[in-house]
């Protein structure tokens, strides 16, 4: 769901059941390790430890240990477009419907990793952002296809940049949940969370734009 000219240089593909095998276990594990330690704490040999795993085994697949990163940032932003892409595909078919999805799906895979993914965009470079910038453009563009059967609901005047208002607005929402000292957290939080995300997202699609209700 990327561009692949904009890829970082990629790892050493597993050719095989068992390398694969290994290389998830490695990505997991360093996912474990930055998601407890931080990013700037993690090294070669605690990933390794992690996973159970020698040191050259790692460096076999990867060439240094911010290759090992990029990987593990590849890997945890295409599951956050696989995951929305699921949940939306599953929504009621309605706009509160696809509201509701893609508010929560938003808050879940932002909660997933207990802030990895602010971690691993914080000061990493013109690359990183740039990565994540092209998942936050392949999510909103799944919410305009998801919403498109839906659009003549809306009440603003610009249905599409009303649209474009309400996805920054819960993305901003989900981010700013995954890095504040007080997180909704647990089921019960989150749903509330994520379903009041979803009202006040409803609240201003269904309500006319200022000028609309002037002019009326």
């Amino acid at each position: 769901m990327t561009d692949e000219h904009d890829r970082p240089t990629p790892y050493r593909e597993p050719q095989q059941a068992r390398s694969a095998a290994t290389l998830a276990r490695v990505l997991q594990a360093a996912e474990d390790v930055v998601g407890s330690v931080g990013l700037d704490e993690m090294t070669i040999s605690g990933v390794a430890e992690r996973a159970g795993v020698s040191v050259g085994t790692i460096y076999r697949r990867f060439e240094d240990r911010e290759q090992l990163v990029n990987a593990l940032t590849e890997r945890m932003l295409d599951r956050r477009e696989q995951f929305v892409a699921e949940r939306l595909s599953q929504a009621e078919p309605s706009l509160s419907g696809v509201m509701d999805a893609y508010a929560h799906a938003l808050l879940e895979s932002f909660a997933d990793s207990s802030g990895l993914f602010p971690e691993l965009l914080r000061v990493r470079g013109t690359k990183s952002l740039d990565r994540g910038a092209r998942t936050i453009t392949a999510v909103h563009r799944l919410l305009l296809d998801a919403a498109a059967p839906h659009m003549d609901q809306i009440r603003r005047s610009d249905p599409e940049s009303a649209l474009d208002t309400v996805a920054r607005a819960i993305l901003g929402a989900c981010f700013h949940n995954s890095v504040r000292p007080d997180p909704a957290k647990g089921e019960v939080a989150q749903r509330r969370y994520a379903d009041e995300l979803g009202d006040m997202a409803m609240a201003y699609l269904l309500t006319p734009g200022r000028r609309a209700t002037s002019e009326a």
